[in-house]
């Protein structure tokens, strides 16, 4: 007997489509408000130091100055994320490229149906489409469950979409994360929104128990008017506006974040020689504002590095965070993995103390 297929569904939480969008396509709850809001910094620090080159007054000329006054290109106060943050997000943790499917050889001769994932964007509102055990399934997160889409459907279905208005895009060529068959594996994303693909199929009210609808008191997610999808909203919900929705939810992701269990203690062996076999090197910028290269094996643990960062700068009563990569992402969700798998030989490693 083969094992039950998970489908991971997060519901829409103030205007957190985008972040929603991004969990639902890979399967797991990797991206938070604040992660995304950091990429969007990042991103706009990058456009204005190339503006500030400019050979006509460099931060002096109309354009920079006016594009400074215009705020951040790529998230707004109320959390909505541009393409450029999403793709960021995909690229920098999965090395996944989002295309955008009108682009001249996205699908390069192949049908919507070759395809594992799309992306789908009109106006502030993003959700995700993909492929779960061969079946495609519409994981918006506006709406109460996942909804499968046939494979004859899909294209009539995308096009609608494009129709209607929206962009539309998608994984080209690439495989997304594998979806969810264990118990182990539902530890990745919240437990509220996880699925059992054969009750979802039968038609069952509640994916796990077949009980009744678990959303009928959580509250209602926001429709693509900016409306709520249900008549019953949440008691600690109503009358909030749409920022203090955000800055709610901004405010559980980093509680969440400070909850995450320290390092585990582990053994940080002896510096490998230049010419052993795995041999890697990683830059540090230590919490301190000092600078380090340190020789690492690519098998050792990431945890390895944490502790390595930890004994050089040891802070009793706050939170290591280490973040790599361009926009740098908290390596956190990477501990378990081998330095290999989490592409970090040659990095520049940022650490500070939160």
């Amino acid at each position: 007997m083969s094992a039950p297929v998970w489908i991971y569904h997060e519901r829409q939480e103030a205007l957190l489509c985008g972040q929603h969008a991004l969990n639902n396509l890979v399967q797991e709850c990797v991206y938070s408000p604040d992660t995304l809001a950091e990429i969007a910094h990042q991103l706009d620090e990058m456009e204005l130091s190339y503006m500030a080159q400019n050979d006509d007054g460099g931060v002096r000329s109309k354009e920079y100055i006016a594009r400074v006054a215009e705020g951040s290109a790529n998230v707004d106060e109320a959390g909505n994320f541009s393409i450029e943050v999403l793709r960021a997000a995909l690229s920098n943790r999965y090395r996944l490229d989002l295309r955008n499917i009108r682009e001249q050889g996205a699908l390069d001769g192949k049908d919507v149906t070759d395809l594992e994932g799309f992306i789908c964007n009109r106006d502030s509102h993003w959700f995700a489409i993909r492929k779960i055990n061969r079946q495609y399934w519409d994981l918006n997160s506006a709406k109460e469950r996942p909804e499968q889409i046939t494979s004859f459907r899909l294209a009539a279905e995308i096009e609608g979409y494009q129709k209607s208005g929206y962009s539309v895009f998608c994984i080209v060529n690439q495989t997304l994360p594998p979806p969810c068959t264990t118990d182990e594996g539902r530890e990745r994303g919240l437990p509220q929104y996880w699925w059992k693909e054969e009750d979802l199929v039968k038609g069952k009210s509640d994916a796990t128990t077949g009980a009744t609808d678990p959303w009928r008191n959580v509250g209602g997610g926001m429709r693509l008017d900016g409306n709520t999808s249900s008549s019953t909203v949440g008691s600690s919900l109503i009358g909030m506006s749409e920022d203090e929705m955000l800055q709610r939810a901004l405010a559980a992701s980093l509680d969440k974040d400070s909850n995450r269990k320290p390092s585990m203690k582990v053994e940080v062996k002896s510096e490998p020689a230049a010419a052993e076999v795995g041999c890697i090197r990683i830059q540090f910028r230590l919490p301190n504002g000092g600078r380090i290269v340190r020789r690492f094996l690519e098998d050792d643990s990431v945890r390895v590095v944490y502790a390595f960062v930890e004994n050089l700068c040891p802070n009793e009563g706050k939170k290591l965070e280490l973040r790599a990569g361009f926009p740098p992402a908290d390596l956190a969700t990477k501990e378990g993995d081998t330095i290999k798998d989490a592409r970090l030989s040659g990095e520049s490693i940022q650490c500070r103390h939160v």
